[in-house]
């Protein structure tokens, strides 16, 4: 994706502006993720076939990464190490989600699909915030 794309994706020509939009972003998606893990881990448990002990711990680490995240995408020049961080954990989270299929859960249908989802989209969320932290980087020298 060139620098151009990328910007026009966070609709914003600033490199420091597309960044904290593509943080802002995740750290909505994996709070509100988070957040119906703890408000319906019943239901939700029983719909993915998914323990509601698991969700509600899940639920407690995804809201508090979410607000962590926030914090960080709050900030007008976010750190780097703290960006190269949130995309490292964001990796490491879909390669879990992954390996969770077959070695640890037994999910329904829909919870083996949710699983899929779910990774697929915080590894689009690394991708996009590695993205836009090279573009930054970039721009700066």
């Amino acid at each position: 994706m060139s620098a151009t794309q990328l910007t026009a994706l966070a609709r914003t020509s600033d490199p420091h502006a597309a960044l904290r939009r593509f943080l802002a972003l995740d750290a909505v998606v994996t709070g509100v993720n988070g957040l119906a893990y703890l408000a319906a881990s019943g239901p939700l448990g029983r719909l993915l076939g998914v323990e509601r002990d698991l969700l509600l711990a899940l639920g407690v680490v995804l809201a508090v990464y979410g607000a962590a995240v926030g914090l960080l995408a709050a900030r007008a020049r976010p750190a780097a190490p703290l960006v190269r961080t949130v995309i490292e954990t964001n990796l490491a989270w879909t390669a879990l989600s992954l390996l969770a299929l077959p070695l640890w859960l037994s999910p329904t249908a829909a919870g083996a699909v949710w699983t899929v989802l779910q990774a697929l989209t915080v590894a689009g969320f690394a991708v996009l915030q590695h993205l836009a932290l090279r573009n930054r980087q970039d721009i700066s020298e």
